[in-house]
């Protein structure tokens, strides 16, 4: 039996996930992508297949509050900003699709920024 790395295991588990985590136009699906050094974070309506709203560690807008800071710390930036982007386009509900990570560290900061800046889900 061959083994599979973690990045194999990781897509495995995201698409498990994507079986039962669907986005519409009212309820967008909140999509977290954690590479080593960034975090990016998109609300998706799968139903048109269009993405609604964006924020990541690449932003320009956020590029100075970011440096000097740890990387849960830039998670917990990017969850606020995705949560101010939403409420601008007229969005206030999601369903969290954690991306096949844990619900830990990074993911969480960026879960729980976003839900105290009022995004819900």
């Amino acid at each position: 039996m061959a083994s599979i790395n973690a990045r194999a295991a990781r897509i495995i588990r995201h698409t498990r996930v994507r079986k039962k985590v669907k986005g519409s136009l009212l309820r967008p699906r909140l999509a977290v992508f954690r590479s080593l050094n960034h975090i990016y974070v998109q609300l998706i309506d799968d139903t048109a297949g269009h993405t609604l709203v964006a924020a990541s560690t690449l932003d320009p807008s956020v590029k100075t509050r970011l440096e000097g800071k740890a990387k849960t710390s830039h998670a917990e930036i990017i969850g606020e900003l995705i949560a101010l982007k939403a409420r601008d386009k007229g969005i206030s509900e999601a369903v969290f699709d954690r991306g096949g990570y844990r619900y830990h560290g990074r993911v969480k900061a960026l879960a729980e920024a976003a839900r105290k800046a009022g995004l819900k889900f």
